[in-house]
């Protein structure tokens, strides 16, 4: 009998500390910038997001989300053979992130590797777990984390540090008969890659006093990124991995988007013929979560109830580069 991937748990974790747009209102209007978070919050729907403790790296923002997974698929740190963490704000530039977590949560014996195709590293992470577990009997239980800590890569003084929330998502992954991962779908275009990240820092520009001190080891959008990368990119992947999946529109029980933009998601929605209140959304009350939005998003539509045994989810991330990835996953438990 074939083994496929189940998603058996799910967790979010959230940090207590929150940042309200008329916080950051009041910021940038002593920086002569009085209504650019209001514009920022009526393109986006965003209202809040929250941040970590100042002490706090990638791998704190984790642990709670992995750990909660694990409790709530009845497994122990030792149940896991692997852990794959998905995030474009590791603790390092190496060593990965999810090795960092492996010893913090005492998954002793894991092997462990990091994702980094940014806000789509998510449904990435489940494909492959999904993947590992169908080709290897003995890859029993995989843990996937998708975590977001840009804030603490950004200028407070940048307007666009208005996007930064922190968060973190979880899942646990075993093998079973039911059918569970259904497929999934990639696409990217490198030509946007120079439009917004962090430039400075690897081997492109190892980091200096210079790079430091012109802000290119932050995060910066210097170049068009365009709203229709998402309001077309994520339609037309949803399409390809319909058809090579063997499902419609009809079928879809609840369709993911990045939560970036609710206005993007509705125009995505309609295009790939999922009715809105299927498309759950969070960064109304998380703010953008990056990485984590995904998860998350999947997490709380669980605990809301508007995910349940049987249904057919799928996950579509988008991040920059741009490097979208879409995965989609008959719900087991």
């Amino acid at each position: 009998m074939p083994r496929i991937a189940q998603i058996v748990s799910t967790a979010r974790y959230l940090p207590y500390r929150t940042v309200t747009n008329a916080e950051l209102t009041a910021r940038f209007t002593a920086l002569g910038h009085p209504t650019v978070i209001d514009k920022f919050a009526a393109s986006t729907g965003i209202t809040q997001r929250f941040y970590v403790p100042d002490d706090w790296a990638t791998s704190d923002l984790a642990l709670p989300a992995a750990k909660e997974a694990l409790h709530r698929a009845g497994r122990k740190p030792a149940d896991l053979d692997l852990i794959i963490v998905g995030t474009d704000t590791p603790d390092y530039i190496t060593p990965d992130t999810s090795v960092v977590l492996q010893h913090k949560i005492g998954a002793k014996n894991a092997g462990t590797f990091d994702v980094g195709c940014a806000c789509s590293s998510f449904p990435a992470s489940i494909a492959i777990a999904s993947g590992l577990i169908a080709t290897n009997p003995a890859m029993k239980t995989i843990l996937v984390i998708g975590v977001y800590l840009m804030h603490r890569l950004s200028d407070p003084n940048d307007p666009d540090c208005f996007f930064y929330g922190d968060g973190a998502g979880a899942a646990v992954l075993e093998g079973g008969g039911q059918q569970g991962f259904v497929g999934a779908a990639f696409q990217a275009d490198g030509a946007y890659a120079s439009a917004w990240g962090i430039f400075a820092g690897g081997t492109f520009e190892p980091a200096s006093v210079e790079a430091v001190k012109a802000g290119r080891t932050q995060v910066r959008l210097v170049g068009n990124y365009p709203a229709a990368i998402n309001e077309e990119g994520w339609p037309r992947l949803f399409k390809r991995l319909a058809a090579e999946s063997g499902f419609t529109a009809d079928d879809v029980d609840q369709l993911l988007f990045t939560q970036i933009r609710k206005p993007s998601i509705a125009i995505a929605a309609e295009r790939c013929g999922v009715p809105l209140e299927k498309c759950h959304t969070i960064m109304e009350k998380y703010g953008y979560t990056g990485s984590a939005c995904i998860p998350m998003a999947l997490d709380d539509a669980i605990e809301l109830g508007k995910i349940k045994r049987g249904d057919l989810v799928v996950m579509i991330g988008s991040g920059v580069g741009y490097n979208q990835a879409a995965a989609a996953v008959r719900m087991t438990h």
